[in-house]
Order: structure tokens, then C-alpha cells, then sequence
């Protein structure tokens, strides 16, 4: 039905649809010798037929470059941010999924002694120490997240070197810590993960325009 509202004049290629135990919501879909191919999560199996059409909406229309619907797109993610769907999610993740862990020591810095430093600074000394890891590659996409599902806080490698100044260091760690203070809540259906009350803290990292900037340059 999605493909024929998307497509109507083009023949309905076979389809090969499959549930998958993956370590996320993924969905995939790949055109192969005339065939479709679509894997999907398994936590998608039991999802309302509603949302079913939804994701096959949202896949076709993005494999074959075409807009999608809003209400297909609310539909779905909707349902993926409510708090059961959320739940379900987060526990795959630390059940099936596999955290690469290095190591907290760096050539220059160590980001157990920073993050201390920052804990007694500007949380008490009150927040419990996650994991703390330098990734495994020099990586400028993702500079630094905070992993809930394994409490991991991982820093890119590219700041490990000895012209990085504190103030970058610290002010990336000290946005990663303020995830573990202020966890993602959902709202009316949407994931809120920069509250009110996050961005007022953030803004009180003393050095923040002089970190921002050093960061716009890499």
C-alpha cells in the first residue's frame, strides 16, 4: 500500500522483510536485484500496524529520494519515544550491544583527574564517576558523548595532544557530566535532551566562549 502511494505507476518489486535481534531500533532497506530487502528491529515486531506503515512509508520514501509524510514521521517517532518503547531500548542496548572501552589515561591528559577536578568544582563532589574512555580513533564528528545505556562517557582522541588547551577539555567533559545530572526526559511524544535547566548550567562553565571557539576551529 506504502509503495503503491509512493510509486503508483512503477511495479511492486518482491520483498524479503525480516526482524533482526539488533542492539538499537535499526531499520534498513536495500534495492537488489529487483529485490527489496528491509531489516528491521524486533522491538518493531510488536508495534501497532499504524506504525508498521509508518516505517514502511519512511523507508521507501528514503530510498527512493521522495518527502516524507509528516504524520507517517510523527506516527513513528512517537512511538519510539514513548517510555515503554524507551525502556525496551535502553535494555537491549546494555544486554545485547558491546561498549568499546580503551582507557581514561591519555598521552596528555587524564580524564579521571579531570573529571574529579570537575566534580569538586561545580557538582559537589556528588556526581557518581561513569566510565570514562578516550575513543578508539582520532574522531572530529563525534567529539564526545555520554553512553546511558553503559553510563560511559567516551572523549575523542584528537583532544589527547599537548596544544589542546584545559578549558576544551574540561568544557566537553563538563557537558558530558551534565547529561548524567540532567538525563533525557520525553515530552509530549519528543526527546528532551538539552532542558532549560541543562543549557542554564552549561552557561556557567566560566570559560565557555574561549572552549566554544577552540572547538569551531578543529
Amino acid at each position: 500500500m506504502e509503495y503503491r502511494e509512493l510509486r503508483p505507476r512503477a511495479p511492486i518489486p518482491a520483498l524479503d522483510i525480516r526482524f533482526r535481534r539488533f542492539t538499537s531500533l535499526n531499520t534498513t532497506i536495500r534495492l537488489r536485484e529487483g529485490r527489496l530487502h528491509v531489516r528491521l528491529s524486533d522491538l518493531l515486531e510488536s508495534a501497532p500496524e499504524s506504525v508498521h506503515h509508518a516505517i514502511a512509508h519512511i523507508l521507501l520514501a528514503k530510498l527512493y529520494k521522495k518527502p516524507i509524510s509528516p504524520t507517517h514521521a510523527d506516527r513513528y517517532r512517537r512511538h519510539t519515544s514513548s517510555e515503554t518503547v524507551s525502556k525496551q531500548a535502553e535494555h537491549i542496548r546494555q544486554t545485547r550491544g558491546r561498549k568499546r572501552i580503551s582507557t581514561p589515561q591519555g598521552h596528555r591528559y587524564d580524564l579521571d583527574e579531570v573529571f574529579e577536578s570537575l566534580n569538586t568544582r561545580f557538582f559537589h563532589g556528588l556526581l557518581g564517576r561513569p566510565t570514562l574512555t578516550w575513543s578508539a580513533h582520532h574522531a572530529k564528528r563525534m567529539l564526545g558523548h555520554y553512553d546511558a545505556a553503559h553510563n560511559t562517557i567516551v572523549v575523542s582522541r584528537v583532544f589527547d595532544r599537548p596544544d589542546t588547551p584545559r578549558c576544551a577539555i574540561e568544557y566537553l567533559l563538563y557537558h558530558e557530566m551534565l547529561h548524567l545530572k540532567h538525563p533525557v526526559r520525553v515530552k509530549a511524544g519528543r526527546r528532551c535532551v538539552h532542558s532549560k535547566e541543562f543549557q542554564a548550567e552549561e552557561r556557567l562553565f566560566p570559560q565557555l566562549n574561549e572552549a566554544k571557539a577552540y572547538l569551531r576551529r578543529l
